[in-house]
Formats: structure tokens, sequence, C-alpha cells
């Protein structure tokens, strides 16, 4: 290669090196900076794309397991008011099968008949009353008491198809027949002033608890279905997530060592760079 002053290009190839080893170093700092190997969509288009639709996929996972908890709770509150009017119901089966006795007297029917309606308007506060959250209503005239076949929609996934529907609709229309039934009984409600009205009350109670059994029942059978759909949810959100991390995450041991490397390569270009630039003046001593 001639010697020249207009053209070095020795200089000219080193701060071409050094510009690409900047550039690299830069792009180094900048992932061990923000622990991302994709900070733009020019550090890889396809990438970035597949990696926002995994965390898409992600957040609308964590929002299912966010309301599959809530929906737990939502059962267990149900389930639980179920639960109370099954003893409330077993107190009221007793008292029936008591007074369906000619042992009783007037005194004695009339202290049954005054728990057992007691315990009747209980029941039926309970179904009007039980709430979830801030006031919601769950049985008669709440979530629960949708249209049958309609029941409650869970939404416990990231796409619209991963639902649970829970409809009891059928055993709260049952369960309120029977406590209507059981309170008109008798010349006034819930009665038990004879043997004929408290074998009647037996009947109604029996058909009470048995509703309510089923309806426990299919919460129980809901609620279990959701135990496995949210292990299911929360599996499939771990493995998601880590596909997005494969993708989007700096291996800060590489970006160490390519930092390092473009470092290195730094240092040396400059101090190459300054050799060939002292070539023109070399050239310039030919002149004396």
């Amino acid at each position: 290669m001639a010697l020249s002053i207009q053209s070095n290009m020795a200089s000219m190839s080193i701060q071409n090196q050094l510009s690409r080893s900047n550039n690299d170093l830069s792009t180094a700092l900048e992932r061990l900076g923000s622990g991302f190997k994709i900070n733009s969509a020019k550090d890889d288009a396809a990438g970035l794309q597949i990696a926002s639709r995994l965390n898409a996929q992600v957040r609308g996972q964590e929002a299912g397991i966010y309301n599959g908890n809530n929906a737990m709770s939502m059962m267990q509150t149900a389930e639980g008011a179920f639960d109370e009017m099954t003893n409330i119901a077993y107190r009221m089966k007793e008292l029936a099968t008591q007074g369906a006795s000619d042992t009783n007297g007037a005194d004695e029917w009339a202290a049954q008949s005054s728990e057992f309606a007691a315990l009747s308007a209980e029941l039926t506060n309970i179904m009007t009353n039980t709430s979830f959250g801030d006031g919601t209503k769950l049985l008669t005239g709440g979530k629960f008491d949708a249209a049958i076949g309609t029941g409650v929609n869970f939404q416990v996934g990231a796409s619209a198809a991963e639902t649970l529907n829970v409809d009891i609709k059928a055993e709260l229309d049952a369960v309120t027949a029977g406590i209507t039934a059981s309170n008109a009984a008798g010349a006034t409600a819930g009665e038990i002033a004879s043997v004929a009205e408290a074998q009647a009350q037996i009947g109604f109670v029996d058909t009470i608890i048995s509703e309510i059994g089923t309806a426990r029942s299919t919460l129980g059978a809901s609620m279990n279905r959701l135990d496995h759909t949210m292990t299911n949810v929360a599996n499939m959100k771990e493995n998601t997530q880590a596909a997005a991390g494969q993708l989007m995450d700096a291996d800060f041991a590489a970006e160490t060592s390519n930092m390092t490397k473009q470092q290195l390569l730094m240092n040396s270009g400059i101090s190459v760079l300054s050799t060939a630039n002292s070539t023109t003046q070399m050239i310039g001593s030919l002149l004396r």
C-alpha cells in the first residue's frame, strides 16, 4: 500500500472497527443496565412480538388466578351459609319429630312451635341476606339465583373459553319452596300444634335438608374442579413466563463477558488508532 497523506486507510479501518466495538459495548451495557436482552424492536423484532404475546397471556393468567381465588371465596361463603342452614334444619327435624307424639300437650307444642317458627325465619334470613364482598347477595335474589341453565360464570383463565359455570338455581328454588310450605303449615305459620302437623313438618324439613345437600354437593364439586383449574392455570403461567424470559431476559454471564471483550477491543483499537494516525507524521519527515 502506497504511503499517502490524503487517505489513511489504516486509520479509517480502525475507526470503523472502533465504531462497531463501541456499538456492541453500548448494547452490552444497556442489557446489563435494564436486565433485558430485547430493549427495542431493533434488537429482535420477531422475538419481541412473540414475547409480547407471551407476556399478554401471562397477564391474563394472573388475572384468571385472581378471579379464581375470588370465585372460591364466593362459593365457600355460599356453602358456609348452607352448612349453617343444615344445622338449623337438623334442629327443626328434631323439634318436628318430638312434636309427632301424643306424649305432648298444648304447652309442649306451643314451645316447639315457637322455636320451630324462629328457626324457619332464620332459614329465610340466611337465604335472603347472605352476601359476599361489598354486599353482593348470593342466594335468594342474588348471584346464584340466576335463571336455570344460566348460573354464575367465573373467568378463570387467559382465554374466553376458560370459564367455570355454577348453576344451583333449581336447588335454591326447591329450598325456598320447602321453607314456604313449612311456614304455611298449621293454623299459624310454622305451627306444631298436633301430631299431624308435626308429621307434615317432618316431610317439609326432610325436603329442605335434601335440597340443601344437593346444592352443597354442586358447590363442592365446583370448588374441587376450581382447585384443579387454578393449579393448571398456575402451571401454564409459570411456563409461559419462563418462555417469555428466555426471549426477553439478559444473560448476565454472557453480557458481562461481551462487555469485557468490547472494552478490551476499544482500548486496543484506540491504541492502534493512535499509531495509525502517527503514520502521516512519519511521511512528513520524508520532506525534510
